[in-house]
C-alpha cells in the first residue's frame, strides 16, 4: 500500500474514533455498542468511559444529536441542516430540531484568511484588492466573510473557505459514505437508501466547499431577475473569484432578519411580503431554478422596499416535464382524480407500480384529495399539498426526490416570511394568476397542438427510419448474429448461492465416499479372519468421515445462526 493511503486510512480511523466518543459523551453508547464498534475501539467501552455528563441523561435524545453535530463541526452541521428538511428520512420532531443547528462560529485569525487568498492569487492580490477589512463581517463553519474594496473603488465582499475545510470535509464524507453502507447491510426496513442520501448529502457538500458554484448560481438568478425593479441579487465579480474565494458586490441595506415588523408600515411590509412570494414562485415555477433557502437572514430591504437574496449555495432546479407533473397532480387533487394521481405517483418518484393498484394506496389517496377538493386554485394551499401528498407516501417507504423537498423547503421559507411581516396577506390568492397561466398553458389550445405536433414528428421519425432498422433485423437473421442483453437483479446473490451450494455438494459427496469405502474396508478385513492394516485404514476413513460431517453442519447452521 502507497504511503499517503496509508496516512488517509490513520486520518480517518483517527476520526471515526473522534466521532464515536463524542456520540459516547452526548449519552449515545449504547447504539456504538450494539452496532459492535466497541471491539475494535476499545477507548469507547462502556467500562473504560466515565458516566456521560447530566445534560446526556436530562435533555431529549434529538437535542443531543444536535449538540453532537455542532461539536463535530461544519460538515456534520451542514447534514443537520440537509436533516432538517427531510422529515421524509427523520422523525418531525427531529428535523425541527436539527432547524435549530447554529452555523455561527469564532472567526479565524486574519493571518490566516490572508494566507488563502495569497495562495488563490498568487502576485495579483494587491492588483484586485486596494483594502481588506480584518475584521470579518460573519463567520460560519463553512467560509469566513470580509469586507473589500477593489482596486476600481467597488465595494465587495469576500467570502473565503475556512482553511482545512475542504479535507476534513472529504474525509467526512468518506467515513459518513461507509456508515451508510453499513446502515443498509444492516437495516433494510428503513424505507429509503442510506448510500443514496449519502450520495445525495455528498453532491450538495460538494457545491458549498466549492464556491464557484453559488458564484454561477448568484450570477443565473442575477440574469433571471436583471429587469425586475422589486428584486435582485448581488453581482459576482469572477475575476476575483476561484474555488476557495468568491467575490460579491456589497449590498448597502437591512437584512430583514434585523428588521422588526413593528418598524415598518403596513405598505411596506406587504410590498416585501408580494416581492418575496414573487420571487420564489417565478424561479419555481416559470424559469425551474429557485433558491432553496430564502430565510431572512439571505434577504435584504433596500430603499424603495427593494429585497435583495444572497447565499445562493442552496438551490433547486425542476425541469419542464417535473413542472408539469406538479400540476397534474394539482389537478388530480382538485379534481379526485386517482388514476391521474397513481400516474404522478410513479413518474415523480420511484414508488413500485404493483403498489398503486392496491386497495388500501388508493384508499389513502382518496382520503387524502377530500381535504382540498372544497378549495378553489385561488385558495388552495400548494404548500401544505404538497408536504401532505409526500408525507403520505413516506407511510408506504416512498423516498421524496430531493429537489421537490427544497421545493417544499422554499415554499414553506417564504410563507414563514409572509407570516411573519403580514399575517394577513393571502401568499395564494397573490400568485394565483401565475398558477393560473402555467395550467393554461399546460391544457390550452396552444400547448395540446403543441404536443401533437411533437408527436406527429416522433412518429414521422420512427416510419422513416423503420426500413432501415427492419433491413438491419433481416440482415442479422440472415447470418444468425442476433445479440441478446439481459440484466438479471441481484445476479451476484444467485452466483454466490450457487457456489455455495456447489461446494456442499462436494462436500457431502467426499463425506459419503469415505464412510462407503471405510465401510468395504473394514468388511473386507474381518472377512480375511486376521485383523491387518485395512481394517485400520477403514477406521480412520470413518473418524475423517466423523470430522467431515460435524465441519459440514457447522457450516450449514453458522450463517443462519449469524443472521
Amino acid at each position: 500500500m502507497k504511503i499517503p493511503l496509508i496516512q488517509q486510512k490513520l486520518r480517518s480511523t483517527r476520526r471515526l474514533a473522534e466521532i464515536l466518543k463524542v456520540l459516547s459523551k452526548f449519552g449515545f453508547r449504547e447504539i456504538i455498542i450494539d452496532l459492535g464498534f466497541d471491539t475494535w475501539l476499545p477507548g469507547i467501552k462502556k467500562e473504560d468511559q466515565p458516566g456521560p455528563p447530566a445534560q446526556a441523561t436530562t435533555l431529549s435524545r434529538p437535542v443531543r444529536m444536535r449538540m453532537v453535530f455542532e461539536e463535530l463541526g461544519p460538515t456534520f452541521i451542514k447534514l443537520g441542516q440537509l436533516l432538517s428538511s427531510r422529515p421524509d428520512l427523520v422523525p418531525p420532531d427531529w428535523a425541527e430540531e436539527f432547524k435549530q443547528l447554529q452555523d455561527n462560529c469564532q472567526q479565524v485569525p486574519y493571518t490566516e484568511i490572508q494566507k488563502v487568498l495569497a495562495d488563490e492569487f498568487p502576485g495579483r492580490l494587491t492588483l484586485l484588492f486596494s483594502s481588506i477589512e480584518q475584521d470579518a463581517l460573519a463567520a460560519a463553519s463553512m467560509a469566513q466573510v470580509h469586507r473589500a474594496t477593489l482596486v476600481n473603488g467597488s465595494e465587495v465582499v469576500i467570502k473565503v473557505l475556512r482553511p482545512g475545510n475542504r479535507q476534513r470535509i472529504e474525509e467526512d464524507m468518506a467515513l459518513l459514505e461507509g456508515m451508510a453502507q453499513f446502515v443498509e447491510q444492516y437495516f433494510s426496513n428503513l424505507g429509503y437508501s442510506p448510500v443514496a442520501v449519502a450520495k445525495e448529502f455528498a453532491r450538495e457538500l460538494s457545491k458549498e466547499v466549492n464556491l464557484i458554484h453559488e458564484g454561477q448560481a448568484t450570477e443565473r438568478l442575477r440574469r433571471y431577475f436583471q429587469d425586475d425593479p422589486n428584486i435582485s441579487f448581488p453581482k459576482v465579480y469572477w475575476e476575483a473569484s476561484t474555488r476557495n474565494v468568491l467575490t460579491l458586490e456589497e449590498i448597502h441595506g437591512r437584512l430583514l432578519s434585523t428588521v422588526s415588523p413593528e418598524q415598518l408600515g403596513a405598505d411596506t411590509r406587504r410590498a416585501i411580503v408580494a416581492s418575496g412570494t414573487d420571487a420564489i414562485f417565478k424561479q419555481c415555477l416559470r424559469f425551474g431554478f429557485f433558491h432553496a433557502d430564502p430565510h431572512p437572514g439571505n434577504i435584504f430591504l433596500l430603499p424603495g422596499n427593494k429585497l435583495c437574496f444572497i447565499d445562493c449555495g442552496m438551490t433547486g432546479q425542476l425541469d419542464k416535464k417535473t413542472t408539469e407533473q406538479l400540476i397534474d397532480l394539482v389537478a388530480g387533487v382538485m379534481k379526485g382524480d386517482i388514476d391521474r394521481l397513481c400516474r404522478v405517483s410513479i413518474e415523480l418518484t420511484d414508488i413500485d407500480p404493483l403498489l398503486t393498484d392496491r386497495r388500501d394506496f388508493r384508499s389513502d389517496l382518496q382520503q387524502f384529495t377530500t381535504h382540498f377538493q372544497e378549495s378553489d386554485l385561488q385558495h388552495l394551499d400548494v404548500t401544505k399539498l404538497l408536504s401532505d401528498f409526500f408525507t403520505m407516501l413516506q407511510c408506504y417507504k416512498v423516498h421524496c426526490p430531493s429537489d421537490l423537498i427544497f421545493l417544499i423547503k422554499a415554499l414553506t421559507t417564504i410563507e414563514g416570511v409572509a407570516e411573519q411581516f403580514d399575517p394577513e396577506f393571502d401568499v395564494l390568492a397573490h400568485v394565483e394568476p401565475q398558477i393560473r397561466e402555467i395550467v393554461t398553458k399546460r391544457y390550452g389550445f396552444a400547448a395540446i397542438r403543441q404536443r401533437m405536433e411533437k408527436s406527429m414528428m416522433g412518429y414521422l421519425d420512427l416510419l422513416e427510419n423503420m426500413p432501415q432498422d427492419i433491413q438491419r433485423f433481416l440482415d442479422q437473421f440472415r447470418h444468425s448474429q442476433f445479440t441478446l442483453n439481459l440484466e438479471i437483479k441481484r445476479i451476484d446473490h444467485l452466483a454466490e448461492k450457487m457456489d455455495s451450494s456447489s461446494r456442499l455438494t462436494g462436500i457431502s459427496m467426499i463425506i459419503s465416499a469415505l464412510i462407503v469405502g471405510s465401510s468395504i474396508l473394514i468388511l473386507a478385513d474381518r472377512i480375511s479372519g486376521s485383523p491387518g492394516i485395512l481394517g485400520t485404514i477403514g477406521i480412520i476413513g470413518l473418524v475423517m468421515a466423523g470430522i467431515y460431517s460435524a465441519g459440514f453442519v457447522a457450516a450449514f447452521l453458522w450463517p443462519k445462526k449469524r443472521k
